[in-house]
C-alpha cells in the first residue's frame, strides 16, 4: 500500500527536516519512508500515526482514497 506520508507533511506546511526533528530520525528515514525505500519500526509508525492524526482542516478537500489510506493506517494501528 502506498503511504500519504508526503501528502500529509506538505498538508501540514512541514519540511522533511521539520518531520524528522519532531520524530526523532534523519530526514533522510523520512525520505525513505515518503519513497516507499524504507518501512518504517512499530515505534515511528506510531510517531507517524500520532504526529498526522486530524492533519487536514474540517471542510478541506481530500482525495477520498488518501482518506482510505489514513483511516486504514490509523485502525491497523488500533490494533497494534
Amino acid at each position: 500500500m502506498k503511504n500519504n506520508i508526503k501528502y500529509l507533511r506538505k498538508q501540514m506546511g512541514l519540511r522533511q527536516e521539520d518531520v524528522a526533528k519532531k520524530l526523532g530520525v534523519t530526514r533522510q528515514t523520512i525520505n525513505a519512508i515518503e519513497n516507499d525505500k524504507y518501512n518504517p519500526t512499530l515505534e515511528l509508525a506510531m510517531k507517524l500515526a500520532k504526529l498526522f492524526k486530524n492533519t487536514a482542516p474540517h471542510g478541506e478537500y481530500m482525495d477520498y482514497e488518501k482518506i482510505q489510506d489514513i483511516q486504514l493506517f490509523h485502525h491497523n494501528l488500533a490494533y497494534i
